[in-house]
């Protein structure tokens, strides 16, 4: 039978592949960290030890009884000194921002797929943080919880289609430090989001995305520190002030029909707009239109988008086309060319953009 503690170094038995065990998720499964950073459930079965991390080995008879209810534990979750030390900390890790990601396992099939759970944490901070389903519409059941550290992705949970309504209603809580170093305070986080189960039967609702190779449906939970799904009508348990202050946040950012016309209010000097180009985001269905017909419906709120803010001297606009096969970004660039031959063009910030938009100066 196959022996591992925390620490150990393993290979996969049956895939290229491996990686460090970092806790267990029951008898038969291990967390593994792999080499791109993400904690993966792994059989212990298919894992082979090629450096023991030395100490007392723990056989499956030996884990935690908290584990075999079905909790998720990771032991040693304690921050040291020396590990807060080796963190690479970035300026824009210095605000909060993080999401939930659901990625199909078998993106051809996606009437039968199941589906994983990611959290991502985009700080310099680590986060104490629990991961809430709603059941029955009325009480709460944690489906994760555990420490993560920052910049990375961890691993919550795998799910298939028959457990979509329970997903629904989910929430994120959780509170940021950093160990043995000064910081800024974060308030305590706590954010319910509406799941959308429909999302998951359409190809197009998981794109690219900054934290994964493969697409992804994405949902944030803050961004920039700022809650991004704040509740709209408080309940018996939240407090007033606070919500008084999300509605306020809410009142700053554009809705949902102000962001699928594109229509952009008067900005002052230097703003940055984003238009986002993804048709799914300008219509709500594209049931008998042709690429062709899709391809032109884009060019066209981009044409919108241009005319409106040709008189803005130095206005910067980032239409975010996507990845894919570069077809709208190369009509895109060709419709610079024709119409537009003042206009600065230049890639978006790969940063924050990836390879998938581009950012149009008005002179």
């Amino acid at each position: 039978m196959t022996k591992l503690q925390i620490g150990d170094t393993i290979r996969f038995l049956n895939a290229v592949g491996g990686g460090k065990v970092k806790g267990f998720l029951n008898k038969q499964v291990a967390i593994v960290e792999d080499e791109y950073g993400f904690d993966v459930p792994v059989l212990i079965s298919e894992c082979v030890v090629i450096e023991s991390a030395g100490e007392k080995k723990l056989e499956n008879s030996e884990i935690p009884e908290e584990l075999e209810n079905g909790s998720t534990v990771i032991p040693n979750t304690q921050v040291t000194a020396e590990d807060d030390n080796e963190i690479e900390e970035t300026p824009e890790g210095e605000q909060i921002t993080t999401c939930l990601a659901y990625l199909p396992i078998d993106k051809k099939n996606l009437s039968t797929t199941d589906y994983e759970c990611f959290f991502v944490n985009d700080s310099n901070y680590y986060l104490f943080f629990t991961y809430l389903g709603r059941e029955n519409n009325a009480v709460w059941k944690t489906r994760y919880n555990g420490l993560i550290e920052p910049n990375t992705k961890i691993f919550l949970e795998e799910f298939d289609k028959s457990q979509l309504n329970e997903l629904e209603r989910v929430c994120v809580q959780f509170i940021a430090f950093k160990a043995n170093k000064p910081f800024e305070l974060k308030n305590p986080c706590s954010v319910e989001l509406r799941i959308d189960p429909v999302k998951f039967y359409k190809l197009h609702a998981f794109r690219e995305n900054d934290y994964f190779n493969e697409d992804a449906l994405v949902y944030y939970i803050t961004r920039n520190d700022l809650p991004e799904h704040p509740l709209t009508i408080p309940t018996e348990e939240q407090d007033w002030g606070m919500h008084m202050e999300r509605v306020i946040k809410e009142k700053k950012q554009p809705d949902k029909k102000q962001r699928r016309a594109h229509k952009t209010e008067k900005a002052k000097k230097d703003t940055l707009i984003e238009v986002d180009l993804h048709i799914d985001q300008l219509l709500d269905t594209t049931a008998g239109m042709t690429n062709a017909e899709i391809l032109d419906y884009q060019l066209q709120k981009f044409n919108e988008v241009m005319q409106e803010n040709l008189h803005r001297k130095n206005q910067r606009i980032v239409f975010i086309h996507g990845k894919g096969e570069g077809i709208l970004k190369s009509a895109i660039l060709k419709e610079l060319k024709n119409k537009y031959r003042k206009c600065y063009v230049q890639d978006a910030s790969f940063q924050k953009y990836g390879y998938g938009a581009t950012m149009v100066i008005i002179k």
